[in-house]
């Protein structure tokens, strides 16, 4: 069992204050975007005494467990994370593993370098997440139904010239009609970009109303707000907003489109860089490979909430063999032990204090500290706390 302390990443969209005052630590004035626990080489965490997690489990592979390392070989499959969002972030999607794979090859054989601006995969790892809320948090995911949004689109105000774009919702049936839209709206020219305009400023009239237009309404201005004039606005429309109160999840699997647009979660995420962009950036938006990846399959958002495997141990379940994620809310008078026996863990106290102990040593644990624990190493939890335990997911 080794302390570990993660990596601050300083993104733009970050908040100022939410990362400081989970760890305990003076908010720089700068944004605090992301807080990585994990071996990614971008950002390893430190080992107390003994250098980079990275570092530390090359010199001893035997530590990640042998399921694991059938499946992923010598590499921590996963990487658990503090995520803050101030502003919005871009919508994105990953690719599944067999995406991955082939592009990856594929950019490697037409020459294009490693962190090359034109390159979209950065790796052969799919990177599915799952995001479990510490706040309110608000987020796009996935797409609505199709003749919702042009209802919607109806609503706010009838917009000349716009039926030439979102025309294919009503026009054609299910994922084709989503698809053409999408896909057209990221490839508006310079003469139709001012429907963006005028969406926006028919919008700014609908923000009071109650229910899904008043929403939808204020989801065109918010992003202007941040993204004046982009494209990415009238894709983001497309799209299911939803509200994760604290303690509710949800889980993104290959080819979902989404984007967090505020509030502070626990991530956890295959140990992947592979992001397609699909607006809401100024980075490049690969067009081709999104029709390839993207599932532009309508329908509402599954909210997940985490089932009870014991007293004090509860579980949030996805499909990812890259990872798993438990909830411990331990109170004084009941120990917890910790699961995944067969895994590399890693524990983060999000709030209260913990003793955690395994066989001659305990390490006691406040708001923001977190533990890295080798697989096969035993591990008793006391005192009150609120912590999330990583882990593989095989």
């Amino acid at each position: 069992m080794k302390l570990i302390t993660g990596v601050v990443k300083d993104y733009a969209w970050g908040s100022t204050d939410s990362i400081p005052t989970l760890l305990h630590t003076e908010p720089t004035g700068e944004p605090q975007a992301e807080y990585w626990l994990g071996a990614h080489l971008a950002g390893p965490a430190v080992v107390e005494g003994d250098g980079t997690l990275d570092s530390w489990l090359a010199d001893h592979p035997e530590a990640l467990g042998a399921s694991s390392r059938d499946h992923f070989g010598d590499r921590l499959p996963y990487l658990l994370k503090i995520l803050a969002a101030e502003q919005p972030l871009s919508l994105q999607a990953h690719p599944s593993r067999e995406q991955a794979e082939a592009g990856f090859a594929a950019e490697n054989e037409a020459g294009i370098p490693l962190g090359s601006h034109q390159r979209t995969y950065a790796d052969d790892w799919p990177k599915p997440e799952m995001i479990v809320a510490l706040t309110e948090m608000e987020a796009l995911c996935g797409f609505r139904d199709p003749r919702e949004t042009a209802d919607l689109f109806d609503r706010i105000g009838p917009i000349p010239g716009l039926e030439q774009v979102i025309g294919p919702l009503t026009q054609r049936s299910g994922d084709a009609g989503l698809a053409e839209t999408f896909l057209d709206v990221l490839s508006l020219d310079d003469g139709r970009v001012h429907l963006v305009n005028e969406v926006v400023a028919a919008a700014v009239n609908h923000v009071g109303d109650e229910g899904e237009v008043g929403q939808f309404a204020r989801t065109a201005v918010e992003l202007d707000a941040f993204h004046p004039s982009s494209p990415g606005i009238l894709a983001a429309l497309l799209m299911n907003r939803i509200q994760l109160q604290p303690g509710e999840a949800i889980f993104l699997p290959a080819g979902n489109m989404h984007a967090y647009l505020r509030g502070t979660g626990v991530e956890i995420m295959a140990n992947s860089d592979n992001v397609l962009r699909g607006g809401l950036t100024s980075k490049r938006i690969d067009v081709d490979a999104l029709v390839q990846v993207v599932d532009f399959t309508a329908g509402p958002v599954e909210v997940l909430r985490a089932e009870p495997e014991s007293d004090g141990l509860l579980r949030f379940r996805t499909p990812a063999p890259e990872f798993a994620l438990w909830q411990l809310d331990t109170h004084a008078d009941h120990s917890v032990m910790l699961p995944a026996l067969g895994s590399a863990r890693i524990l983060l106290v999000v709030a209260g204090h913990a003793a955690v102990a395994t066989v001659g040593e305990t390490i006691e644990l406040v708001q923001g500290k977190a533990v890295f624990v080798p697989a096969g190493e035993q591990v008793q939890v006391d005192g009150n706390c609120s912590a999330f335990l990583a882990a593989a997911g095989v």
